[in-house]
């Protein structure tokens, strides 16, 4: 087993290679570290310095490593305050504005989305809020994820109970079928979302997008010209009047076209 130390001085080593940043990994290196150690036992090598060693004489290890960074915490309704302001203030907007339109759609974009708690949890709060609402307003979400395991979970749907330990019991009653301590969303909730695998760095889907989720992901883990890269391509697939929602401790750079309308939420809005 791979010391903490060793583990955290090949992090520290490794991560800015990848346009990676130390800070971010700090609370999770315990997931990431444990990955790393079943790999270093896989290659049968001694351990992280020899790993290092490795990196440098295989150049093709280091997407490996990159892999092996990914982190994934999520549940549904994660951040709640986050979530009530959404279907409180930032959904009614959309859906109002979309009535006004031919197309009458709102169109979501929710990157880094691990094994689909969160764009599930955007389409549980519009079906049970907005659709009663806006009736005339329809929910596209398009959910985006470098992991193409954790995508094949979130096309299953089923979860542990622990997972949705967040979410109203009346809507767990409504939208689960649930088993012991597996709960599977049930068909008719996952109409609207779209599940691709694609790496926020290389790829982005096509927008405009009237809302993006890019919560705990790039203002966390990537290097600050990496964040100002993935900031100028969400800014290019947001609405004129558009939402961005970053993490609850994330902030995004100044000087780009967005101003926060909810301290201490991460939520912005596109300025025109």
């Amino acid at each position: 087993m791979t010391g903490d130390t060793d583990c955290v001085g090949l992090l520290q080593w490794a991560l800015p290679r990848l346009g990676l940043r130390w800070p971010g990994f700090r609370r999770v290196r315990g997931q990431v570290c444990k990955r790393i150690d079943r790999r270093i036992h896989t290659l049968g090598i001694s351990g992280p310095a020899a790993y290092m060693a490795y990196l440098s004489e295989h150049p093709e290890e280091w997407k490996v490593l990159d892999g092996l960074c990914t982190v994934s915490i999520s549940r549904f309704y994660r951040d709640r305050a986050v979530f009530d302001y959404l279907g409180d203030a930032v959904l009614p907007t959309l859906a109002r504005r979309a009535t006004e339109r031919s197309e009458r759609t709102v169109r979501c974009w929710s990157a880094g989305c691990a094994s689909g708690e969160e764009p599930y949890t955007l389409n549980l709060i519009w079906r049970q809020r907005m659709s009663l609402q806006f009736p005339l307003a329809t929910l596209t979400i398009v959910a985006t994820d470098f992991d193409a395991c954790l995508l094949d979970r979130a096309r299953v749907a089923c979860y542990s109970r622990s997972s949705l330990k967040e979410l109203p019991h009346a809507w767990i009653g409504e939208a689960f079928m649930c088993q012991g301590n597996e709960c599977c969303l049930r068909d008719a909730w996952r109409t609207g979302v779209e599940f691709r695998q694609q790496d926020i760095r290389q790829d982005q889907p096509a927008g405009p997008f009237d809302l993006v989720l890019c919560r705990n992901l790039a203002f966390t883990y990537f290097d600050s010209s990496m964040q100002l890269r993935i900031l100028e391509r969400l800014a290019e697939r947001i609405s004129a009047v558009g939402y961005l929602v970053v993490g609850r401790y994330e902030t995004v750079p100044s000087g780009t076209p967005f101003i926060s309308c909810a301290p201490g939420l991460g939520v912005y809005r596109r300025v025109p």
